[in-house]
């Protein structure tokens, strides 16, 4: 009977045991500082505001520009992390998504589509479910074109 008892404390004593190390342990990755140019302590500009307006739609008040640090994120992917890119030998290019492989991001404005034929200087990227705040950074074809969009990490500035 002893043996029992003494075999039954042990084994629990060793569960206890077991189980607080489990818990201690801490396997999260931690998280990088993003670092913003100065330009995003700019107002926005007319451009900027359109683009915004264009899928926000009506929600632009209430889920950007009431949210300063949202604003700041925008800006900052607006003005300092993506590029549009002609490369004219794109032989040596390695495959990457096209643009029409992208989702439209039409969560606020069910009415938007897709732009018919592409222009740099108009092209607007918050239109498109890119990867804006995944830690790496990616590159897009646009289709039938020599144009890339590359989506820079917010991490690597």
């Amino acid at each position: 009977m002893k043996i029992r008892l003494l075999l039954a404390i042990t084994i629990l004593f060793c569960c206890f045991a077991l189980n607080v190390d489990a818990q201690s342990k801490s396997y999260k990755q931690a998280l990088t500082v993003v670092n913003y140019n100065d330009n995003v302590n700019a107002p926005l500009t007319i451009k900027e505001r359109n683009q915004l307006k264009e899928v926000y739609g009506d929600k632009l008040q209430q889920y950007v520009l009431n949210r300063p640090q949202r604003l700041k994120d925008i800006k900052n992917i607006l003005r300092n992390r993506v590029e549009i890119k002609m490369i004219s030998n794109i032989k040596d290019q390695k495959r990457c998504p096209l643009l029409s492989e992208v989702p439209l991001f039409n969560y606020y404005v069910k009415s938007l589509v897709r732009d018919i034929s592409f222009n740099p200087q108009n092209f607007n990227p918050l239109k498109y479910n890119f990867e804006f705040y995944s830690t790496g950074s990616y590159m897009y074809r646009v289709d039938n074109t020599n144009y890339f969009i590359i989506i820079k990490s917010q991490h690597l500035q």
